[in-house]
């Protein structure tokens, strides 16, 4: 067998050599390797102004700041994000994922979800609605009876479309999965008479002249029952899996995307800028589409949870949810 020559240990004066100058290096700011301060966070979010908290937070470094690698994932769906944190491609979810989509992965697999913040919104923080084209004689929803009325894709948006629609009196109306960037240009073009869909549709409509709001703030209105209740539509959440696995790094993550909810909150005119890159809404859309609220796991009072819950409940009664869902048992407990 050849035996490979060994290669020489470094000198003295060469090992002093090396220090000298990896000292200069430091000297002038050269960037220091570093070890992995913690585990990659993997966030997957759908493109819509609910997720701003989280735009922010990345903007700002406020995660770097706690020492966290977190990688953004773009989907097109809500449904495509609860899916990749099923299969382990994505270690949580941004607000704006719905949160009956987070429910239905929830079900599937037990345990896996753990909602740390959620973004209410009814008639005042605006993100649902039911709009129409701008020359449409409908003064109510109950006047698009029989009506073919388009509603984003997905169990949640079509669900909650059909509900709102029996519930206020628009009896016999067809509802049409459709893409809700698309649903401006379908009203414009006579495709649909109606649409049930999310902000920031209702403004593009009304700032283009082609569409108008028929009422905002519908779920709050017919499935709770009182226009100015919170409907925890969407929702932010970690993976269980990650938490056990991480617990410090889940606590910072936590805690640095608490004051991306609360930069929002409070300079929401600077914080629409993050909008831009992550989502459609840009130039001056940026300024006129309403912002929902925000609830942090810590800040659910006993109302909070009930009215999380009748959103749940309605689910079951529909028979999406093969068993009822306590909401309680998804939140986050720090």
């Amino acid at each position: 067998m050849t035996t490979l020559p060994r290669a020489p240990a470094p000198r003295r004066r060469q090992v002093l050599q090396l220090g000298a100058t990896a000292a200069v290096l430091g000297a002038l700011g050269a960037p220091a390797v570093r070890a992995q301060t913690g585990p990659k966070v993997r966030v997957g979010y759908w493109p819509i102004a609910a997720g701003l908290p989280f735009y922010s937070a990345v903007e700002l470094g406020y995660f770097k700041e706690a020492g966290l690698d977190v990688e953004p994932l773009k989907f097109a769906g809500a449904q495509q994000v609860m899916e990749a944190v099923l299969s382990g491609r994505a270690d949580g979810t941004a607000n704006g994922t719905g949160s009956a989509n987070i429910a239905i992965g929830e079900i599937a697999q037990p345990g896996t979800f753990k909602i740390f913040c959620s973004n209410p919104s009814n008639a005042k923080n605006v993100l649902d609605e039911i709009i129409v084209p701008v020359a449409s004689p409908a003064k109510a929803l109950a006047d698009l009876k029989g009506k073919r009325i388009a509603s984003g894709p997905g169990i949640q948006n079509v669900t909650l479309a059909k509900t709102v629609l029996e519930r206020s009196g628009a009896t016999g109306a067809t509802v049409v999965e459709l893409p809700i960037g698309q649903h401006v240009a379908a009203l414009a073009a006579g495709q649909v008479d109606g649409a049930y869909t999310l902000e920031p549709t209702g403004t593009i409509g009304r700032m283009n002249g082609t569409t108008r709001v028929l009422e905002a703030g519908v779920i709050a209105h017919y499935v709770l029952g009182d226009p100015n209740a919170p409907w925890f539509g969407g929702s932010a959440s970690l993976s269980s899996d990650f938490i056990k696995k991480n617990p410090e790094a889940a606590k910072k993550f936590v805690a640095a995307y608490g004051r991306g909810v609360n930069y929002v909150r409070t300079k929401a005119t600077e914080a629409r800028q993050y909008l831009k890159g992550y989502t459609a809404i840009e130039g001056a859309l940026t300024g006129e589409v309403p912002l929902a609220a925000y609830t942090m796991y810590n800040e659910f009072t006993p109302a909070d949870v009930a009215h999380f819950q009748k959103f749940f409940d309605l689910f079951s009664e529909k028979g999406i949810f093969s068993s009822r869902l306590m909401v309680d048992s998804m939140l986050y407990k720090g």
